[in-house]
């Protein structure tokens, strides 16, 4: 996406300007304009030059948000931060404020004379004393400094207009000069009379009645109160990414030819090692190669609770060195680093557009030309009622000043720049507007399994001695043999024991037994571990670790049994356990009315284990990443769909789906393919990232309805349709200004939304009841009674051999019950299904 900064706008109707001008372009797929940062993103093949030129043909400024890019040179990646910090920086409110407080100067001195002398009597110098001529001379003056300390409205309020695209400026300027026109004519008007003699009270009631000047100058100074604010409380709405601007690191200190040196950041290579002391700040991600500390990462995933590193973990760019000293290797540098993906993510969801905005957009396109229109048939109106000119122009001025098309288009964009600005401090990354506003019309919540609800690794879950045995015994006897095994579960074993035994004898002649398990010797005796099927080969198996074979299965656990000198020494079960939040985070998600279903490529067994532990509303295995995808589509027709996933396999699931959520820690392709990144890896922000979707979009509705409302009320009120009400222009400008506060300061409250808080949580409406079956959907199965297959490792190769052969969509391979069933979308020889099976080391007893 190509970014610009865009000047001259002042309200929505010039940003549906500049989107209509550039949308024009050939080869523009996309255009999207932020009225809230001056920005705009344009998608599609087409020049930056041939941009800018469309914006500037329509009365405004552009330049990219990268000025170097258009001299064709590279930036730097400080250059780049420097850029897009520049784009942020607050250059309007020094101005307003400066423009506001002249004004205000002379207006004061402007209603001194026209209300504290006229209407309270206070004292004025004497020359003025009774002289109406010089009191309206007096208020003529004041009035024209006023309008050119504010002649920015008038500007771009009359240049719009004879480029066909009248905006807020232009209602502003025709007020004003309407107002000021009318009070010239007057003035004159009395210049004559005086001439011809007319008495001093006549003179008197055309000086009250009839003179406007304090109108020209009021609207415009009033306009700029409420710009002022308006750019405050806009700042305000920024502030995330600003701070998070900030915290990017500068530099950094590497080590060349064993010296240490202080670099800019953009010096530093992969490859390089860099140093961190104690309260640094971490440059560039990398890997530690020396030292331990203790990292605040909070700047990445909104945790406060410092993270332990060591030799081996990874480090993040931002994240701050608590404690101790260390060295690692940059394996993330410039825009690559994970920090630079954040700032790049909130931005360009500032720079993109939510569907409810462009209802605003549409209306804002034609409000102002509605409003010019109105207030000429106003003034037509009255006249022809004979009201007089003098009222029927009041009627016209008030309409064209009270009317706010600022109201409508900052009534999304704030709220959404706030809300996202909310998320990227607490771990929850939008990557577009479209996100963060579809995220919390979510009806189903698709989850997968491994590394989602589960930790994504094997652990050891229960340590059960045989008879006579002591655990001590069993755990030393299984470390050693699986010490040096390259099997994933033997790695959950190794990693059990804290501090490895020192046996007095070795252990020789230890083999892997592919299918089977593993064989060794010590002292003489024989040490053998495997599934039950083998162990029972060896020793005999008690009816007491029969039952605890049959309870752990179930839960979908993966017992290891291990034996000495023919006598079973016990069980050690191992199992991809669920997170400590997974539960949580299913509850809060049906608190909200969504149905949650875990998508997994596992048995049925397994899956139905973790999906009972996790509390899922259904579960779906033995499912293959397109198969995932299938089921996303399924889903799509009973309502709106988020994924939830980690792995490369999720992806195709997490293009598919209405929302797709990928777990930050998980594989880029995952990441990439999401619409929302979870940096913290916590499943409970799934139900966070709903929560604050669900409270920007009600932030969104409350300002559209202020906007909508303020003006279908207020424009009757000004054009004088309510009898007994009249309405100066005065206060229609002080109104006006006072809507487009109202809705920025309303957006600002969701700086105080708490999105981990779910007492204010409530139920929509809950989709139709999921209920696939798939064993309606296949054509052919056939089922093969394998022999050999002894954990998830296991199942994981026959499945993918078996998928492998042309004519079988789907395979479900079971270690617990010996069995393989596959889906046939084709007919299959039993002799092929049989090969493919044994050429991975398994043997293939039948198939039925």
């Amino acid at each position: 996406m190509k970014q610009f900064i865009v000047t001259g706008m002042t309200c929505a109707a010039c940003q549906a300007r500049v989107e209509k001008a550039v949308g024009k372009l050939p080869g523009v797929k996309e255009v999207s304009v932020s009225l809230l940062t001056n920005s705009m993103g344009v998608e599609g093949d087409v020049g930056e030059a041939d941009i800018i030129r469309a914006v500037e043909e329509a009365g405004y400024g552009a330049k990219p948000k990268n000025g170097t890019e258009t001299q064709g040179n590279k930036d730097s990646g400080s250059a780049k931060l420097a850029a897009e910090e520049e784009a942020l920086r607050d250059h309007e409110t020094p101005g307003l404020v400066k423009r506001l407080a002249w004004s205000i100067g002379f207006l004061l001195v402007l209603m001194y004379l026209t209300m504290g002398h006229n209407m309270l009597g206070l004292p004025i110098p004497s020359f003025l004393a009774h002289n109406h001529l010089g009191l309206a001379l007096t208020q003529m003056l004041l009035a024209i400094i006023v309008m050119y300390i504010n002649r920015a409205f008038f500007i771009s309020g009359f240049r719009t207009l004879f480029h066909g695209s009248p905006n807020m400026d232009t209602l502003v300027a025709l007020g004003s000069s309407v107002s000021f026109g009318w009070s010239v004519y007057v003035f004159y008007k009395m210049t004559v009379m005086i001439a011809q003699g007319t008495p001093n009270a006549d003179l008197m009631d055309i000086y009250h009645d009839q003179l406007y000047f304090e109108s020209a100058a009021m609207i415009p100074a009033l306009i700029t109160v409420g710009k002022t604010l308006e750019s405050l409380s806009k700042g305000r709405t920024t502030d995330a990414l600003k701070n998070l601007m900030k915290m990017a690191p500068k530099t950094a200190t590497i080590e060349r030819d064993g010296k240490e040196l202080a670099v800019d950041i953009d010096e530093v290579r992969v490859g390089d090692i860099f140093v961190v002391k104690p309260g640094e700040s971490i440059p560039v991600d990398g890997i530690i190669v020396e030292g331990d500390t203790a990292v605040d990462e909070s700047a990445l995933t909104g945790e406060s609770v410092p993270v332990d590193k060591s030799a081996g973990d990874s480090v993040n760019a931002a994240t701050i060195n608590l404690s101790g000293f260390f060295k690692a290797r940059a394996t993330r540098v410039f825009e690559d680093t994970t920090f630079s993906g954040i700032i790049r993510m909130v931005s360009d969801a500032a720079a993109t557009k939510a569907p409810i905005a462009r209802i605003a957009d549409k209306v804002s396109g034609v409000f102002v030309p509605a409003v010019i229109a109105i207030a000429a048939v106003v003034f037509i109106l009255w006249m022809a009622k004979g009201a007089g000119v003098v009222f029927a122009l009041e009627r016209a001025i008030s309409v064209l000043v009270i009317s706010c098309p600022c109201a409508l288009g900052l009534a999304t964009p704030v709220a959404i720049m706030v809300g996202n600005g909310m998320g990227a401090k607490n771990g929850i990354l939008f990557k577009t507007s479209e996100a963060l506003e579809y995220a919390g019309k979510v009806q189903i919540v698709a989850l997968d399994k491994t590394g989602t609800i589960t930790e994504g690794k094997p652990e050891v879950t229960d340590i059960l001695p045989a008879d006579g045995i002591t655990k001590e015994e069993l755990v030393t006897t299984a470390y050693l043999l699986e010490v040096r095994s390259e099997h994933p579960l033997a790695g959950a074993v190794v990693n059990m024991v804290k501090d490895p035994p020192c046996p007095a004898f070795p252990i020789v002649n230890w083999k892997a037994l592919p299918g089977n398990g593993i064989s060794a010797e010590q002292n003489g005796q024989a040490l053998h571990a495997g599934s039950g099927k083998f162990i029972r080969t060896v020793c005999k198996m008690d009816p007491v670790m029969e039952r605890e074979e049959k309870r752990l299965s179930e839960e979908g656990k993966t017992p290891l049994f291990f034996a000495r000198a023919g006598k079973l020494h016990g069980i050690i079960a191992v199992a991809d356990v669920i997170k400590e939040d997974s539960a949580g985070a299913v509850r809060e998600l049906q608190n909200m009315g969504i149905e949650v279903v875990m998508l997994t490529g596992d048995n049925e067994r397994t899956a139905r284990a973790i999906g009972k532990q996790a509390g899922v509303d259904e579960v779906i295995a033995g499912v293959l990443p397109d198969g995932k995808e299938a089921v996303i589509r399924d889903l799509q027709k009973r309502g709106k769909v988020a994924m939830v996933g980690d792995g490369i396999n999720d992806s195709p699931a997490l293009t598919r789906a209405d929302i797709g959520i990928a777990i930050g820690a998980g594989a880029d392709v995952a990441v990439d393919s999401a619409d929302v990144v979870l940096m913290n890896s916590r499943l409970t922000d799934v139900s966070a990232a709903v929560r604050l979707s669900r409270g920007t979009l009600k932030n969104i509705y409350e300002n559209l309805f202020w906007a909508f409302a303020y003006n279908i009320i207020l424009i009757p009120v000004a054009a004088g349709l309510y009898p007994g009400i009249r309405m100066n222009p005065m206060w229609g400008a002080a109104a006006m200004s006072l809507s487009s506060f109202t809705v920025c300061m309303n957006a600002l409250r969701l700086n105080l939304f708490k999105v981990h808080d779910a007492s204010h949580d409530h139920k929509m409406r809950h989709p139709a009841s999921i209920n696939i079956n798939k064993e309606e959907e296949k054509t052919m199965t056939k089922t093969l009674k394998v022999e050999g297959m002894m954990c998830e490792h296991c199942e994981t190769r026959v499945k993918k051999a078996l998928e492998g052969v042309e004519g079988v969509e789907n395979a479900v391979a079971d270690h617990n019950t010996n069995t393989a069933v596959v889906t046939l979308s084709a007919e299959v020889a039993d002799d092929v299904l049989r090969k493919v099976v044994e050429d991975q080391d398994y043997k293939v007893l039948g198939v039925e």
